[in-house]
């Protein structure tokens, strides 16, 4: 007579549903993974670089075509504010792989103090970063696979402060692709002030304090005054540090209504996005047209999107912004963003061709 073996007890059974549930875990967190890696695996061929700039070095990436030894056409990058590495934490690649597809290498560098790069972007004025950029340019032309014929800008927010300085420096820069430009760094900073205590729903108490500090912090800046003063003035200082304070009283004066006439007759694409509560659009566009009249200027309006490019309700939302950086970087920015680009870029050569 054979023996029936006994049913699996209940922690034998937990067991076996637990370990089937990893499994099942693993698998899908696998190919989640596989999924991340292919969305982020561009069209490229990217270089780390090592550019000269006085008695330090620029840690750089030289993004390429995947196919071609050149030589390739160059669009230069240069960042906006604040701690920004050589790809703005991959940020950049989706737009480098649009470039490229029409012929284009796309060369962007760390902020200095970014990514194990000397000294501090906070040390830095608006001239110097254009000196920074100026000597990239230097670099790049040398280069057996770059046509430096065919040198060309990018630059957002902050950069429209840089961007005209070094077209005044550098006659041979062929076109400009500015994104959500600034203009007037007081005009901006009040603006972008209103923008965001509107945004967060202020009283009309709190937008008064806001608006008297940011006063007592004008007439700091015009005299010069140190942090410990500036501290002592507001309070609060509301995530002002000294490095900051010393960044913003060396660049406060910004304007680029000075060095935007350097512009003209380099065609320029002027980006713009419906959503901007860092810069006024509206005064961007009054400023870009009166100061660079005829057919070299074009703007392109993106009414659905935020300051960055992104699309607005995709950067409104933490957890779509997040899921979207990951499974579809490239539908990150807002429709249209990547090609006209490319479109702008086509009309510079064609015109280009003319010549």
């Amino acid at each position: 007579m054979t023996r029936r073996r006994p049913a699996p007890t209940r922690r034998r059974r937990a067991v076996r549903a637990v370990l089937a549930t990893l499994v099942v875990l693993v698998v899908l967190a696998a190919g989640l993974g596989g999924l991340v890696l292919w969305r982020h695996s561009y069209d490229l061929r990217e270089e780390a670089v090592t550019v000269r700039h006085g008695d330090r070095t620029l840690e750089g990436v030289l993004a390429l075509p995947p196919q071609g030894k050149g030589p390739h056409p160059l669009v230069v990058f240069v960042h906006g504010d604040g701690p920004i590495d050589a790809t703005h934490d991959t940020f950049y690649r989706p737009i480098w792989e649009s470039l490229a597809r029409a012929g284009y290498a796309s060369l962007s560098w760390n902020k200095p103090g970014v990514g194990g790069a000397p000294g501090d972007w906070l040390d830095q004025t608006m001239g110097d970063r254009a000196d920074e950029a100026a000597d990239a340019i230097a670099w790049a032309r040398r280069r057996p696979d770059i046509d430096g014929s065919r040198v060309g800008l990018w630059g957002a927010s902050q950069a429209g402060w840089v961007l005209p300085k070094i077209v005044a420096r550098d006659g041979g820069i062929r076109f400009v692709i500015a994104v959500s430009p600034a203009v007037n760094w007081h005009r901006q900073g009040r603006y972008n002030l209103l923008a965001e205590l509107r945004r967060d729903g202020a009283s009309e108490t709190e937008a008064a304090a806001a608006l008297r500090r940011r006063e007592a912090g004008l007439e700091l800046l015009e005299r010069s005054a140190s942090y410990e003063e500036y501290v002592r003035a507001v309070g609060d200082a509301h995530g002002m540090t000294a490095a900051r304070w010393r960044f913003v009283s060396r660049n406060h004066t910004a304007d680029a209504t000075a060095d935007l006439p350097a512009l003209r007759g380099v065609p320029v694409l002027l980006v713009l996005a419906g959503h901007d509560v860092n810069v006024d659009v509206a005064e961007t566009e009054s400023a870009y047209r009166r100061l660079l009249p005829g057919p070299e200027l074009r703007v392109a309006h993106y009414p659905d999107a935020a300051h960055s490019l992104v699309e607005y309700h995709v950067e409104k939302s933490p957890a779509r912004l997040t899921l979207t950086a990951l499974f579809a970087p490239r539908a990150l920015f807002a429709e249209g963003f990547l090609a006209d680009q490319r479109d702008f870029l086509a009309l510079v050569d064609a015109e280009g061709a003319k010549r």
